[in-house]
């Protein structure tokens, strides 16, 4: 229920920050063939998603997670994490992170924030109870790369770039079917909407297919990080024991599971669409890199 709640406000925000955008602009809607106010109108709505998803993303990964942050550690353990994390992000070049334990059994970790000074960075109570601490450290590792390395403002910019063309070509072809076939010269009739939302459905999956080429580039990056900051025997140890558990489900809202360190397993064409390069695959990348 509270990930619905959380779902319904941020396209609300989102309905709101782009409707005042326009206004501004002077760009209230699409009208015949002015691409450049339909360019303006698809790309205000393609980034506001994304950039408002940014910005409240501590915040709504706090609520759907149920991420408890250390404000005061009350065990050796939540010290040693605060301890870690403190050594971590200091040797990162960054700010220190919020340092949170959300109650899940897999083992996972995520970071999120809207920039590198700002972050919060989470790991799942299973992942403590059964990781050695040289194997939680190289997760922390990981997370604190993707921190430093700006992950999640890249993704959110290149989820708007592609949020934008999706939206942009796919009214073009609804306006050209409409036009051109159906011979439709009174506004946007039934054509329009048909074929502009066939359009978007077939261009998101292009997009997402796009987009999550470049998380599983970054996840990569946040290993090498990782490895830098922990040593790569301990963020291979650590990937050997998330692949030793691969067969645990991977239960993480959608919004995080790019920063996640473990993001499910995939194959065949759903392969295109994860946002993690398999666990052997990363594995053998840092022992590459050892070598």
């Amino acid at each position: 229920m509270m990930r619905i709640l959380l779902f319904l406000a941020t396209n609300l925000a989102v309905l709101v920050i782009a409707s005042i955008t326009l206004k501004l602009l002077g760009v209230d809607r699409f009208t015949g063939q002015n691409y450049g106010s339909l360019l303006i109108y698809c790309a205000v709505f393609g980034f506001a998603g994304s950039l408002v998803s940014l910005f409240i993303s501590k915040w709504m990964a706090k609520m759907s997670t149920g991420t408890e942050i250390i404000s005061q550690p009350r065990t050796r353990h939540e010290q040693w994490l605060l301890q870690t994390v403190e050594q971590l992000s200091r040797e990162a070049g960054i700010k220190m992170p919020e340092v949170g334990i959300f109650p899940a059994y897999e083992a996972n970790a995520f970071a999120t924030g809207w920039n590198r000074n700002d972050a919060l960075v989470a790991v799942s109570q299973g992942l403590l109870e059964r990781f050695s601490p040289d194997e939680v450290k190289a997760v922390l590792a990981h997370e604190i790369g993707h921190v430093a390395n700006g992950d999640m403002v890249t993704l959110s910019l290149i989820q708007g770039v592609v949020n934008t063309f999706v939206m942009f070509f796919a009214r073009i072809f609804g306006n050209f079917v409409d036009k051109v076939v159906l011979k439709n010269e009174e506004g946007n009739g039934i054509g329009y909407f048909v074929a502009t939302i066939f359009a978007e459905l077939v261009l998101g999956i292009l997009a997402s297919i796009i987009v999550m080429w470049f998380s599983r580039k970054r996840e990569y990056r946040a290993d090498e990080a990782g490895a830098d900051l922990a040593g790569t025997g301990a963020m291979i140890a650590a990937l050997q024991r998330l692949r030793a558990e691969q067969e645990l489900p991977v239960q993480m809202p959608s919004s995080l599971t790019a920063f996640g360190i473990n993001g499910g397993l995939k194959h065949g064409l759903a392969g295109l669409l994860m946002s993690h390069p398999p666990l052997e695959e990363r594995i053998e990348a840092l022992q590459r890199r050892a070598r």
